[in-house]
């Protein structure tokens, strides 16, 4: 059940599922590898459901045009020259043409909408995300990705504050701040800004437990 709406209409929004993350090889802020192999295979099982049952995908993918957007930010920027700071590759992280922007290959589909504008926690800040939900009917928000301490709850709080329903799906989403973190940030969104439900009890709340369209309006 989705609280306060009878007849959800849902939109996923993933959130940073790149490679810049995710991808050992390249990532800049990386989960631990452990970490991001399960988000990557439970993302692929749950957007594969999900777009079975006509559920838009929209993946927002931080990318800066160069270090300069990033380091205008002063919280990051002091990351950023803290040689001990978790976060210390903030100021190199996704610039554009970086390998790491890149969804990784198995999670992404030609059916999804790329909001690649992305430069700062909260996905709605500076890109279309916003627009392209309301374009295509979505009043409920099923949010997955990276970071859940920071992304995934400044989004969660910026869905709920433009009314949007939000469902964080806890088995797709995760932290490179480790457990404590990720356990704190699904605590505050449950109580403040939303639900929190494993990708099972997500699609079942919105009516697409089994492969079928999920109707929207013209």
């Amino acid at each position: 059940m989705i609280q306060g709406i009878k007849s959800p209409r849902p939109g996923i929004v993933a959130i940073d599922l790149h490679r810049g993350h995710l991808d050992m090889a390249v990532a800049t802020m990386p989960l631990a590898a452990d970490a991001a192999a399960r988000v990557v295979a439970a993302n692929e099982r749950f957007l594969g459901k999900a777009r079975a049952a006509g559920i838009p995908v929209f993946h927002c993918v931080a990318t800066y045009r160069d270090a300069a957007e990033i380091r205008l930010n002063p919280a990051w920027r002091h990351r950023g020259e803290d040689p001990n700071n978790p976060r210390k590759h903030v100021l190199s992280h996704n610039i554009k043409g970086m390998p790491g922007c890149e969804v990784m290959p198995t999670l992404l589909d030609e059916r999804d909408f790329i909001i690649d504008a992305k430069k700062r926690y909260d996905c709605f800040t500076a890109t279309d995300l916003d627009l392209s939900l309301r374009a295509h009917g979505v009043d409920t928000v099923l949010i997955t990705g990276v970071n859940t301490s920071s992304c995934v709850i400044a989004t969660a709080a910026a869905a709920c504050c433009r009314d949007f329903a939000v469902v964080v799906v806890s088995d797709c989403v995760d932290s490179m701040d480790g457990p404590e973190f990720h356990d704190a940030a699904l605590k505050i969104i449950g109580r403040a800004f939303g639900q929190v439900m494993n990708s099972d009890e997500a699609l079942a709340a919105v009516g697409a437990a089994s492969p079928q369209k999920i109707s929207r309006p013209a």
